[in-house]
């Protein structure tokens, strides 16, 4: 950067920490670090109300084009944005989904009567949203997806079932991908659809797990049905959208993640001195790696910024989700090492768990969902490396 965009961009993260730290107060004083993966049940209402405090005062969507709603924020701004509310412990964000994955592809892929019904109440954070991906059989693979849509008059009927849904319960719409040619197999003939959650046709079971809590769900389409102007793109462009939502969902965003993160470890090292486990060499020399991890995944996600700043990010994006999920998991069983044998025990009954226990048992999950390690080593070898693509 020159010295006048320097100068930009320290004013701008002037601003929000300004904004942050003058709001998390009041009624919202006590919403800090509430949420969270592993605790999306945590203070529900209270965080869907500071969002919309935040959408009042413009700071949703900023990265949005201004007329969209957005700030029209730069990548490097949107990189402020999101570490600054990381390190001002602001609550998990509700509308994440509808703001960071569905916007940005209505924007990229849908029509100006899409961006106009669809985009205002997401800014507005009137609307949230959920994401209908995974099935029983296509959860990596996605393009085995079974769910099925046909154009009856003018709505589309759906049948099929979607499994570990985040906020199915929470969401008034899904974005869905479905099978709508019949007889068609793979990439060919998929749909991207859009489909209100609140009627008849729609059955949302929680998934129970480890943790005690349930971010995940399994939804059930029995003959739901959406409007026939509800599809993004053409029939059959579902698959180029799916993917195109993705990559967005590897944005800017993650590196606030990583300020998480930064919090995590550090808490995880202030627990090692508490214990004495850092004076074992062995776990010493664990905790210097795992920091050495975090740089390394942050000069990462850095440089893959110019891959957004020139448009929908790339096959790089999965090298981020490969070393996070990664790291993330080693973190939580170098946390549980560190407690030792206290580790094992909750802290009451019946199933209390605290927040090293939870880290440790949610981040099995972090090389699974969004896309597993498999997945994204095929897509870095095959899209990134151009090796053969693998044997089916």
């Amino acid at each position: 950067m020159n010295q006048d965009e320097t100068f930009r961009a320290e004013g701008f993260r002037a601003e929000v920490r300004a904004w942050l730290e003058d709001n998390l107060s009041g009624e919202f004083a006590h919403a800090r670090g509430l949420g969270g993966p592993g605790r999306e049940h945590e203070a529900f209402d209270i965080r869907l109300a500071w969002e919309r405090h935040m959408a009042a005062a413009g700071w949703t969507c900023v990265g949005w084009p201004k007329e969209h709603g957005g700030r029209g924020a730069s990548v490097e701004q949107q990189v402020i944005f999101h570490e600054e509310y990381a390190l001002a412990d602001a609550p998990a964000r509700v509308n994440h989904i509808g703001e960071n994955l569905l916007g940005p592809t209505i924007i990229a892929f849908g029509t100006d009567e899409q961006r106009a019904r669809f985009l205002p109440p997401i800014v507005a954070v009137e609307e949230l949203w959920c994401q209908g991906y995974s099935e029983p059989n296509a959860g990596s693979d996605l393009a085995n997806v079974q769910t099925r849509a046909e154009l009856d008059g003018d709505r589309w009927r759906i049948s099929g079932q979607k499994v570990w849904t985040s906020l199915a319960l929470e969401a008034d719409w899904s974005f869905v991908v479905c099978r709508t040619e019949p007889g068609s197999a793979r990439h060919r003939g998929l749909s991207y659809l859009l489909v209100p959650m609140r009627q008849d046709g729609v059955e949302i079971r929680p998934i129970v797990q480890m943790t005690g809590t349930s971010e995940f769900n399994e939804v059930f389409f029995d003959d739901a049905v959406t409007d026939a102007g509800d599809i993004v793109g053409a029939p059959g462009d579902g698959w180029k959208i799916a993917m195109a939502t993705l990559g967005f969902e590897r944005g800017v965003a993650t590196l606030g993640q990583q300020v998480g993160f930064r919090r995590e470890l550090e808490g995880v090292i202030d627990l090692a001195r508490r214990t004495g486990a850092i004076d074992d060499p062995l776990l010493r020399d664990r905790l210097v790696r795992s920091w050495i991890g975090l740089e390394a995944m942050r000069s990462n996600a850095v440089r893959s910024m110019a891959g957004i700043a020139a448009g929908a990010p790339g096959p790089e994006s999965s090298i981020s989700k490969l070393v996070w999920g990664i790291w993330h998991r080693e973190l939580g069983e170098l946390a549980m090492d560190v407690l030792g044998a206290a580790g094992m025990i909750a802290d009451g009954g019946p199933y209390d768990l605290n927040d090293w226990q939870r880290l440790y048992l949610f981040t099995r999950s972090d090389t699974i969902y969004a896309g597993s390690n498999e997945i994204q080593r095929n897509i870095i070898s095959e899209r990134v490396l151009g090796l053969p693509r693998e044997a089916r």
